[in-house]
């Protein structure tokens, strides 16, 4: 393995021209700058310096031979360390950011746009997916930030932060079943409606499982759907009762169109987490779009 300490400290000297410049440049000892020195020598098993009484000198045969190729690396070296450093202190690169279509929607769009009015030159990408494929491409450094669906399951490799929007889920009915404005329901006269729920295995469908369970009631869906979008139409439509996040459906219910049915005990809320890969490199870029979250302790 190439020790490149070694090398950097065969560079200084010869910049130097001498090793008490070169350990006092480097914040070393002396003897531990020739102890480099010879190590290297013998590594290549050939003498780098000839040793004068004034200094050092770089040997026709050795020191000479290489000098140029170990400056072109430690030059190539020195750009990389800026190149992290202008990451840490400027809002530069890419940005890939990762969430359901419908975070991306209702929760992410106005702080993206604000990003990108403060950060013109940063490149956003935008990966929709559900939130266990997110979790699974910031394990594999294929997304920087992701925002979830809670609760989820812990993982290790993934931290959570706390969350940045409260979800609460209601039901909802178009102008067919409008004989239930102003009627309290229980979980159990749902039960007598046809309802219209989100596909199994998703954090919506597990929290109303939960919440019918923890009533003594196994809910049974007429329809099982994959979006919220499509939810909506078709509960307008008369097709049935569906159960989608208030936050979801404000401009739905403000027109007139869907009004809440009123199930008492209302259902829990949930939210939506910011999750960061636990050892991600935390931009300037990647931390002030946090920023924007006002986002505190993790959980």
């Amino acid at each position: 393995m190439i020790d490149l300490d070694l090398y950097k400290m065969f560079y200084t000297v010869a910049k130097c021209g001498s090793l008490s410049k070169a350990a006092e440049e480097l914040f070393i000892s002396q003897p531990a700058a020739s102890q480099s020195i010879k190590q290297l020598e013998t590594l290549l098993d050939t003498p780098l310096f000839k040793r004068l009484h004034h200094g050092m000198e770089l040997s026709q045969q050795g020191g000479k031979i290489i000098f140029d190729d170990v400056e072109t690396a430690i030059n190539l070296l020195n750009g990389v360390e800026e190149k992290l450093s202008a990451l840490k202190q400027n809002a530069i690169g890419t940005l890939r950011i990762g969430a359901s279509e419908t975070i991306f929607q209702y929760i992410l769009s106005d702080k993206i746009v604000r990003y990108n009015e403060l950060f013109p030159q940063v490149k956003i990408e935008l990966i929709s997916d559900v939130s266990p494929k997110i979790i699974e491409l910031m394990k594999s450094d294929e997304c920087d930030i992701g925002f979830l669906n809670l609760p989820f399951a812990a993982d290790g490799d993934i931290i959570i932060k706390k969350s940045i929007q409260y979800l609460n889920d209601i039901f909802i009915a178009g102008e067919k079943f409008s004989h239930l404005k102003g009627k309290t329901l229980s979980v159990s006269d749902l039960q007598n409606y046809p309802l219209l729920l989100m596909e199994e295995h998703t954090v919506s469908r597990d929290s109303i499982d939960h919440y019918g369970e923890s009533h003594g009631v196994k809910f049974k869906p007429a329809i099982e759907i994959n979006s919220w979008g499509l939810m909506k139409r078709l509960v307008i439509t008369g097709m049935g009762i569906g159960c989608i996040p208030r936050e979801y459906t404000l401009n739905k219910l403000s027109d007139g169109s869907l009004f809440e049915v009123d199930v008492q005990p209302a259902m829990p809320a949930r939210s939506v987490g910011l999750a960061l890969p636990k050892n991600v490199n935390r931009t300037f870029a990647l931390q002030s779009f946090i920023n924007l979250f006002d986002v505190g302790s993790e959980q």
